[in-house]
């Protein structure tokens, strides 16, 4: 399982639109893309416009080939991007171990 672990900037103010936005997102596209197996969604406390997204994925090809190259992710930018006050950092890690 591949973890896909984006920092996310918005707009100041817009947390609320944001919220919707992520979701939306994550249900009408994200959910439906090959290998996609859960997310988790965080938002900052000390830095409320700060976002961290964990989705995991089967392989690190169903994020970066299969859903970064596809239709699915120009929908995806369209519902969240208005939104980001700066291009999101994303990195992919293995996962090592995992609690229930």
């Amino acid at each position: 399982m591949i973890l896909e672990l984006a920092d996310i900037r918005i707009q100041p103010g817009k947390q609320t639109d944001f919220d919707t936005a992520i979701q939306r997102g994550i249900d009408q596209v994200i959910s439906k893309a090959k290998g996609f197996n859960g997310y988790k969604i965080n938002r900052g406390i000390e830095s409320p416009e700060r976002y961290v997204l964990m989705i995991f994925w089967d392989t690190l090809e169903n994020h970066t080939v299969d859903f970064r190259e596809s239709n699915a992710f120009q929908e995806w930018r369209s519902i969240v991007g208005p939104y980001f006050a700066s291009p999101p950092v994303v990195e992919h890690f293995n996962l090592l171990n995992k609690s229930e």
